[in-house]
């Protein structure tokens, strides 16, 4: 019978994600079979699971992708059954177990999600019927007491599926015992019944220093302590969960030979694409916010994709970056697009369904001789590719509505499954594809950096992944009482 554990977090961006990845890492190295499972994501940052035994495939987050990874073994929608992917200030497109199911308005998801909770027990179910152990995120704070009715994401599915809770705060953001002491008195008795404890996340400094704030929370909650998980730099490695972490990006760090911008759209996704640049000592990746201008001295601008291709290019156009993107160009400037990136190089972007919302249709940069036209059957699929000239492979996965035509397709960018996809301007110097997951191979990184003048390390990038996770593991077994956990977690 499979043992249950949930980690929920006295706020989002806790660490919850990454630490739930390091403790799966830490007990499959113990020699137990374990699953991740987070029954509802909110996160543009999707990866693409093939179909399991049961034949279902599709979207789940990233952030479940690494925990399988974590977990060595391959990512199913059963891990993730609700993904929300925001695309406006107020709606998102709701995605059950792999597949859109439609679009809603916060009100109105708040009225849909007591209708989920099957789809989250059934794939629950799935899991627990092949696992030993199954590690649990939850989103947001269950201190979110005003939206408790109808809760799938924390304590509505502990409560509901009988798993034990650890609670996780984040002391790097400060106020973490008023957090984790005022969560124990805003929490419902039934709901504050399912903590087994609690434990303490992102420290820095000298640890004795916060002895005594663990005794005064246990003395406020009578809860236990399962530990202090300091800051580990490992965990810079990993992929982000959502675009909150691009807010602490800014402006490169390094003095890197080569100088990439990236524009920061309000509904960027699969931005972890990015990751194995910033990985590269010759690097300088500048993720460029609103207010600010994109740097001239860029040696490539890459536009990542987006959730909502019109209105991020709308953005885009107010923000001035489209003037910058085309000075760039005219100084002989490299451009690279993926995905929705790809298609607001082209002439024109239309949406005749309004599938993506209000805005039918809009001029694109016109650095490509090409236009997009949405449709509502979405790509999703993890593919093999190779270069334009056939010579070196390629990975990585498709997520994406629309279809790409005009004259510069006909110098693809990338074959996909042998099929070309994307295109090159004229000039070359401007190109786009639908392959997200293209600078993870070292290969192609090697050679785009080498073209801008700079030399990459060559490393493997997803071997580096794998790397930060054994290292994340030993120290979540040097400073928190796994053993404990494990016996936390509860037969279900």
């Amino acid at each position: 019978m499979a043992r249950a554990l949930m980690f929920q977090g006295t706020g989002s961006d806790v660490g919850k994600t990454v630490l739930v990845a390091g403790l799966c890492r830490a007990a499959v190295r113990r020699g137990l079979k374990v699953l991740p499972f987070k029954p509802q994501n909110m996160s543009n940052n999707a990866a693409v699971a093939d179909p399991g035994e049961d034949g279902i495939g599709g979207e789940i987050g990233r952030a479940q992708w690494l925990q399988a990874l974590a977990c060595g073994v391959a990512p199913s929608v059963h891990m993730n059954p609700v993904l929300l992917k925001p695309q406006s200030e107020n709606g998102s497109q709701v995605v059950v177990q792999g597949k859109v199911q439609g679009t809603a308005r916060g009100r109105d998801y708040q009225a849909l999600k007591p209708q989920l909770m099957a789809a989250v027990l059934e794939s629950f179910g799935k899991l627990t019927a092949k696992a030993d152990l199954v590690l649990i995120e939850g989103a947001g704070s269950p201190a979110e007491v005003n939206l408790r009715a109808g809760d799938i994401a924390n304590m509505g599915f502990a409560t509901r599926a009988s798993v034990p809770v650890v609670l996780v705060g984040d002391i790097d953001r400060g106020g973490v015992i008023a957090s984790l002491v005022g969560t124990h008195a805003i929490l419902a008795p039934d709901d504050r019944a399912m903590i087994a404890g609690y434990l303490i996340n992102k420290f820095r400094g000298d640890q004795s220093l916060f002895d005594e704030g663990l005794q005064i929370i246990t003395r406020h909650t009578g809860w236990r302590s399962f530990g202090v998980l300091p800051f580990v730099e490992a965990a810079r490695r990993l992929p982000a969960e959502d675009s909150v972490a691009l807010e602490r990006l800014g402006r490169g760090s390094r003095n890197g030979k080569v100088k990439i911008a990236v524009p920061v759209l309000g509904r960027i996704s699969n931005f972890d694409d990015l990751d194995p640049l910033a990985a590269e000592s010759d690097v300088d990746l500048v993720f460029v916010h609103s207010g600010e201008r994109l740097p001239a001295d860029s040696a490539l601008v890459i536009l990542p994709g987006s959730k909502s291709t019109l209105a991020d290019l709308a953005q885009l156009k107010a923000n001035g970056w489209d003037k910058d993107i085309l000075a760039h160009h005219q100084r002989g400037g490299r451009i690279i697009g993926i995905c929705g990136g790809y298609q607001m190089l082209g002439t024109m972007v239309r949406d005749p369904d309004g599938i993506e919302g209000n805005i039918c249709e809009a001029q694109g940069l016109g650095l490509l001789d090409a236009e997009t036209v949405m449709e509502g059957v979405k790509t999703t699929r993890n593919v093999n590719a190779v270069l334009e000239d056939g010579n070196m492979p390629l990975s990585g996965y498709e997520i994406h509505l629309g279809r790409t035509t005009g004259p510069d397709c006909a110098r693809p960018m990338v074959l996909i499954n042998g099929r070309p996809d994307g295109a090159v301007s004229r000039d070359g110097l401007v190109s786009g594809c639908y392959l997200h997951g293209i600078f993870g191979s070292a290969a192609y990184r090697a050679k785009l950096i080498s073209s801008l003048g700079g030399r990459s390390s060559g490393g493997d990038h997803l071997s580096n992944v794998e790397a930060a996770l054994d290292e994340l593991a030993m120290r979540i077994e040097e400073c928190l009482d796994v053993e404990a956990l494990l016996t936390a977690a509860k037969p279900v």
